[in-house]
């Protein structure tokens, strides 16, 4: 019988989660918590692959210059970026991180992506071309309310 407990890299991500939320709860006593935070999320691209790298650079870009009211910070290890009370509403996952094909560019629940019954959360990002600056930009525009 097959084992339906977490993967290795999913028990590492939990991990990491954790050590996340006890590095911030540290932070809650430093003046300067978003420059930490924001410094985590550029280590955080700094340490991906040379092909997943520009892709979150690009990410990072067109949150900063169009949803500047998100701010910068990791979320399982990914660079995510989050509102005012913390909670991320757009997140970029390397695919490395799990193996996957592709990298995602994915929404939680506070982003405002509702289009009806059904709409997308998570979106396979494969490379950082002008097209696809477009497409994020907007998404991400339309994500946190602008």
């Amino acid at each position: 019988m097959a084992d339906a407990g977490f993967s290795k890299e999913e028990k590492a991500a939990m991990k990491q989660r954790a050590a996340e939320l006890r590095a911030e709860a540290k932070r809650q006593k430093l003046a300067d918590k978003s420059a930490a935070e924001a410094q985590d999320a550029a280590d955080a691209i700094a340490a991906m692959t040379d092909v997943e790298r520009p892709i979150a650079q690009m990410v990072h870009e067109v949150v900063a210059e169009h949803a500047p009211n998100l701010a910068p910070k990791t979320w399982y290890g990914f660079p995510a970026y989050a509102r005012e009370d913390g909670k991320a509403v757009v997140f970029f996952q390397p695919g490395a991180k799990f193996g996957t094909r592709y990298s995602t560019l994915g929404f939680q629940d506070g982003a405002q992506l509702d289009d009806g019954t059904l709409w997308p959360t998570s979106y396979a990002v494969t490379g950082a071309d002008d097209a696809t600056r477009a497409s994020v930009a907007a998404l991400v525009r339309k994500a946190a309310g602008l």
